[in-house]
């Protein structure tokens, strides 16, 4: 394995270890009164492209990492507008 592979992998464990802790977190409490939602819709758009471009570059740490990040940010999303909805 190359050094940029291992940074690759490294960078997605702290990633990982970064977000995942407040994704279930808000997946727990379904509180997501902190999140801006066009902000964080904005993070979910950057995860899917940098998500494709590991793909299109056959970069598996970039598509591993922003893969999850993704699923959690679509699970999050959906808790937000339920939140929305219900508060109406």
């Amino acid at each position: 394995m190359d050094l940029a592979n291992i940074f690759g992998w490294v960078a997605t464990l702290s990633m990982l270890m970064g977000y995942l802790p407040q994704a279930i977190n808000t997946l727990r409490t379904r509180q997501t009164d902190g999140i801006y939602f066009p902000t964080f819709l904005m993070m979910g758009f950057g995860s899917l492209f940098f998500a494709l471009q590991g793909l299109v570059l056959s970069n598996w740490p970039l598509m591993v990492t922003n893969t999850i990040t993704l699923i959690c940010c679509i699970i999050i999303t959906g808790i937000k507008i339920q939140n929305g909805r219900k508060r109406k």
